[in-house]
């Protein structure tokens, strides 16, 4: 059975960064997503990927502060988090698409991961 495994969240200030990475247990030809849920608040689309690390998208909030990327040899994608604020508290998931394109909507994934947590002090 294939899962998704996350790891790198934390406790951090305002403005550091963090490296978030999600290891797949096999390697599949699929986009791969970040998504994460604030206390009280629906789950929310974070970033996604293709394959073949094309086309790259970004929800408005983290355009410009979070790069995801991808190691296809090694089953893992990333999730660079930079000048973190307070508000990207959350819970992160990573997730795995249905098709081989980056995708924004949840319905667009068919395996995720448990999550790591994400705490940004001010």
């Amino acid at each position: 059975q294939v899962h998704l495994v996350e790891s790198g969240g934390g406790l951090v200030q305002a403005g550091a960064s963090l490296r978030l990475s999600c290891i797949a247990s096999t390697g599949a030809v699929r986009g791969m997503g970040w998504f994460r849920q604030a206390p009280g608040k629906e789950r929310e689309y974070v970033a996604s990927v293709g394959y073949s690390g094309i086309g790259p998208v970004y929800a408005d909030s983290v355009k410009e502060r979070f790069v995801i990327s991808r190691d296809n040899a090694k089953a893992t994608v990333y999730l660079q988090m930079n000048n973190l604020k307070p508000e990207d508290t959350a819970v992160y998931y990573c997730a795995r698409a249905r098709f081989v394109s980056a995708a924004r909507g949840q319905n667009d994934y068919d395996l995720w991961g448990q999550g790591t947590q994400v705490t940004v002090s001010s």
